[in-house]
């Protein structure tokens, strides 16, 4: 199977003149709001990256689809007005915080939060342009699969490298080093027991870390308000009773933040590969042991360990009782199964659920795959702990031509595809040639 693309999903109606809008954004706000993206952009202009990051930019409700755009398509798509050029972004194409090329044209992509909320639409916003400025040079994601960070050894280590790594952006000097030491002890502890996926994990820190960084460094005026913002989600992301989707957007930004205090030079990052935490330990001049775990555990009761196991403890838990409610949802017939071969996925992290040895559990998610499409609202699908099967329930089970829904979801398969009756389950197969 391909490596997985991650796309982390990291509307409200007002009045306006009497008409019932289908987003809380106008014309006027979204034009605020490109204004508001292109002076952070300014503010760094190109400092940071060699390159001033402002350029084609689409907010799009999640909802209605609805596009603003701060610049035309090659293809005539959207259609201006003012300078805000607008459309409807079609239903069978995902909603991502990425780059995307839409009407030949490489836009950042930034889906509307929820409710209004200045800060978040602008760090959207440059999210999306780093990783269109990351296009643009072919510094692109080859994907990553990370589902050992939902393994509870796994998440004790980085649990661990998180604390050390707060104390080192909160402090200075001889405490700073020891905690940047501790902090890189604990991740190498992790890798020596799950080498396997060191290069994944790598690629997402990377990534999705740097994109992380930029757009909280950027969307910030203050050292102390990026600071503060960046513990923030430090502490949203911890909270998450899955890993795998959202730890290395937090963890390389981190690391990133340290290499910025010490003046480093991003603009020669040009590949996923770049493993910061080795740049942290070269700029800091940090020595390691050979083998990080012979002193990690004595290191782990500096940063609340007993804490971190009762936490996960109460995680088992809750994952026992998800399991014990809703095993049955997804192992008694019917069940319509869909075979994973090179998915791309639109989802919140808030949105994912360990379900132990039967996978994990997302609540709401967007897959696109060879297949077709996927959107699932309601009720979940589970994804197999091997990354290759993912299951929906098939109650309610609705057929129209290459069109498919149950309970909770659709489905739109590909021309050369179909659904198929086995045993009382639903198979998705390629038409025999």
């Amino acid at each position: 199977m391909g490596k997985w693309i991650i796309l982390p999903l990291f509307p409200l109606l007002i009045n306006c003149k009497g008409v019932q809008q289908d987003t809380y954004l106008t014309p006027e706000k979204v034009s605020e709001y490109f204004k508001k993206v292109e002076a952070a952009c300014n503010r760094d202009n190109g400092r940071l990256w060699g390159k001033n990051l402002y350029g084609p930019i689409m907010f799009i409700d999640r909802d209605s689809r609805k596009i603003f755009a701060n610049s035309p398509d090659k293809e005539g798509l959207l259609k201006g007005k003012d300078k805000i050029y607008s459309g409807t972004y079609p239903k069978e194409l995902l909603i991502h915080n990425s780059a995307v090329r839409y009407g030949g044209t490489l836009f950042a992509m930034a889906p509307l939060p929820p409710e209004e909320d200045e800060y978040r639409i602008i760090n959207r916003a440059i999210h999306g342009l780093f990783h269109s400025y990351q296009e643009s040079t072919g510094y692109t994601s080859s994907g990553y699969n990370t589902m050992n960070m939902d393994e509870k050894n796994a998440r004790l280590w980085v649990k661990l490298e998180w604390k050390a790594l707060q104390k080192a952006l909160t402090s200075e000097g001889a405490e700073q080093q020891v905690s940047i030491r501790d902090a890189l002890i604990f991740k190498k502890s992790n890798h020596e027991l799950y080498s396997k996926f060191t290069a994944d994990e790598t690629r997402f820190e990377n990534y999705e870390g740097l994109a992380t960084f930029t757009c909280t460094l950027l969307a910030t005026n203050t050292p102390e308000e990026n600071k503060m913002r960046t513990l923030e989600f430090l502490d949203r992301i911890y909270r998450m009773q899955s890993y795998a989707r959202s730890y290395g957007h937090i963890s390389g930004a981190l690391y990133a933040n340290l290499l910025y205090q010490k003046g480093f030079d991003f603009s020669l990052i040009r590949s996923e590969n770049v493993d910061l935490g080795e740049k942290v330990k070269e700029l800091y001049n940090i020595q390691l042991p050979e083998v990080c775990r012979d002193v990690a555990g004595s290191l782990a009761l500096n940063y609340d360990i007993d804490k971190i196991y009762n936490e996960e403890a109460t995680r088992e838990a809750d994952i026992k009782d998800r399991v014990h409610r809703q095993i049955s949802i997804f192992t008694e017939k019917p069940v319509v199964y869909l075979e994973l071969e090179s998915p791309y996925f639109d989802f919140e992290p808030e949105d994912i659920h360990s379900l132990d040895t039967l996978g994990t559990l997302y609540t709401r998610i967007r897959i696109s795959d060879n297949w077709g499409k996927l959107t699932v609202d309601k009720g979940g699908c589970l994804i197999s702990s091997n990354l290759k099967i993912l299951r929906i329930t098939a109650k309610g089970f609705k057929e129209d031509k290459s069109r498919f829904e149950g309970e909770g979801w659709q489905l739109l398969l590909n021309g050369e595809w179909e659904l198929v009756p086995v045993n009382g389950n639903y198979f998705a197969r390629k038409l025999m040639p």
